[in-house]
């Protein structure tokens, strides 16, 4: 099988960056359709449109309604036809994002997207989630290429709860792990190929980022700075985290995550929270040395992130739902099937149980 990596076509960080890439959005197209919902667009739209404006580059905003749905893509995209624009720009979270992805899709037109928070490593992916218009699950489009421009303005993202940048780095945590799974068991990534072997080191590059930096770039945005600690986690939980999972593939970490969807008591998780238990669970799946498990312990406790199942909201019929959890989680078509090993709902409820007994006896230090 070849070896295949992907990206995005220009990766633009740093304070402001949203008021300034009207210079390098002028390259791809001369007017663009930007879209964002009400608050993000009361909160940096404006940014946005005079970053365009002051390079000579023409726009028209639009509401975003804020259901990533093939209804609300096909409202967007018709107004896009009536106003003529030539590239499509998506300011805000995941669903703003995913559904400028899909206009430029449709369309065959540039994409820029501009995230307001580093909670996850999708901005850079070649990946949308459709829903219903009730807010329903319905399909993944998979694209054959990333967006063309991500925008990280990390003067935007410090003023972001700090949660939002937590649960990234829960996210982030989990990309070196799967990411050594995946290049050990030769599975097969988003990308349509085994791992190379540069998106796996920056995916060790983001777990030595994590470690180094996620302590300070977790105060910074509780003061709702820019320091460079808060430059690197921004970078590690959105192209560091985007290139390994994307390039590398997924595992156990984020399949655990997904098992644990099911249960009512974790909905008020966000995804990071629980893919960060997940990492864990792993690392007691694969029987990972206890220096190893105790780094990411320590990690998780000094950021914020949860290291029990009390601390994810489970604490009555714990068999039962740890086991629902698991045969969930060994679903057919889930990522931990790329695991170097055969797994089992038996093997995971018992990594699971033991990640939490591990996380207890932390907290009890």
């Amino acid at each position: 099988m070849l070896k295949v990596i992907q990206s995005p076509a220009k990766y633009l960080q740093g304070a402001d960056a949203s008021a300034s890439f009207g210079q390098y959005a002028k390259n791809l197209a001369e007017s663009y359709f930007v879209i964002a919902d009400d608050f993000v667009m009361k909160l940096a739209g404006d940014k946005v449109i005079n970053g365009l404006h002051d390079f000579g580059v023409s726009c028209h905003a639009e509401r975003f309604k804020g259901e990533c749905s093939h209804a609300e893509i096909n409202r967007l995209i018709a107004i896009l036809k009536q106003k003529g624009c030539q590239g499509v720009v998506g300011i805000g979270g995941g669903k703003t994002l995913d559904t400028a992805k899909a206009i430029g899709y449709y369309q065959k037109l540039p994409v820029i997207v501009v995230p307001t928070i580093a909670s996850t490593d999708a901005p850079t992916s070649a990946l949308s989630v459709i829903y219903t218009e009730a807010g329903e699950f319905e399909e993944y489009l998979v694209y054959p290429k990333n967006p063309d421009m991500v925008v990280m303005d990390t003067t935007i993202i410090a003023k972001a709860p700090v949660r939002l940048l937590v649960a990234g780095m829960g996210d982030a945590l989990s990309t070196w792990f799967e990411a050594k799974a995946c290049y050990d068991s030769r599975a097969t990534s988003m990308a349509g190929g085994q791992s190379t072997v540069a998106a796996l080191s920056l995916a060790r590059l983001c777990f030595d980022t994590l470690l180094a930096e996620g302590e300070k770039a977790r105060l910074a945005c509780e003061a709702n700075v820019v320091t460079d600690a808060l430059e690197r986690i921004v970078e590690a939980n959105t192209y560091l985290s985007g290139i390994g999972f994307e390039s590398s593939g997924l595992a156990a970490a984020h399949a655990i995550h997904n098992g644990f969807t099911i249960l009512e008591e974790c909905h008020h998780l966000y995804h990071g929270e629980k893919v960060a238990f997940g990492t864990l669970s792993q690392l007691v799946l694969q029987n990972s040395p206890m220096e190893e498990i105790e780094t990411v312990l320590g990690f998780c406790h000094k950021v914020g992130l949860p290291v029990t199942l009390g601390e994810m909201g489970v604490k009555e019929g714990i068999e039962a739902k740890i086991m629902a959890v698991a045969q969930a989680t060994c679903a057919e078509g889930e990522t931990i099937h790329n695991m170097p090993f055969p797994v089992s709902p038996d093997s995971v409820y018992a990594a699971i149980v033991t990640a939490d007994k591990l996380g207890q006896q932390w907290l009890a230090r």
